[in-house]
């Protein structure tokens, strides 16, 4: 309360260096994690078929995301998830089950992906508040993609996919451990 007796606005939050390193170690593990995901559902579905081609027009975007990640965490001098290798393999066989499954299972793999990164990125930018510009409007270009996925994904039948409330609840779940991991290892 102020003298007057009005209410007194909350600060608004603003992350520390230390937090934002750990946000764009993070972010750069989760979009290296997103291309082997997408590779290996490449792999298991091939170039031809309608879902492939959304497949990889993603998986391009999620590639370019990856590159600015890594060149923010080389400039800012941020060390990277020690769990790449992990991550590396967890992607791609991730992906490829969920191919194998078949091509709704696959979308449904992203729908969930992307519904994880979305809350993620929105509570980045929270954090954020108006102490990083740069991150801040990183992070706010890439949400907009990752979301524009997940409408694809869902367009492309992901809810249709065999047990998709649990595969995607296990899939949600992975990646928030995978998050909360990323950011101190």
């Amino acid at each position: 309360m102020t003298s007057d007796g009005k209410q007194r606005a909350a600060p608004s939050s603003v992350a520390t260096a230390q937090q934002r390193a750990a946000m764009l170690r993070v972010d750069q593990a989760g979009e290296y994690g997103a291309t082997r995901i997408y590779a290996g559902q490449l792999a298991v579905m091939g170039q031809r078929s309608p879902d492939a081609r959304a497949i990889a027009r993603m998986a391009g975007q999620e590639a370019r995301h990856r590159v600015i990640f890594d060149r923010m965490v080389a400039e800012r001098r941020v060390r990277p998830t020690a769990l790449q290798p992990l991550w590396n393999v967890a992607g791609f066989a991730l992906g490829a089950a969920t191919a194998l499954i078949g091509p709704k299972a696959a979308m449904a793999c992203t729908a969930a992906v992307e519904t994880e990164i979305d809350r993620h990125y929105g509570e980045q930018l929270e954090q954020i508040g108006d102490g990083d510009p740069e991150l801040s409007a990183t992070i706010a270009e890439f949400r907009a993609e990752e979301v524009e996925h997940l409408d694809t994904a869902l367009a492309a039948g992901a809810e249709q996919a065999p047990g998709y409330p649990l595969l995607s609840a296990t899939i949600r779940l992975g990646c928030r451990i995978a998050i909360g991991l990323s950011r101190h290892i």
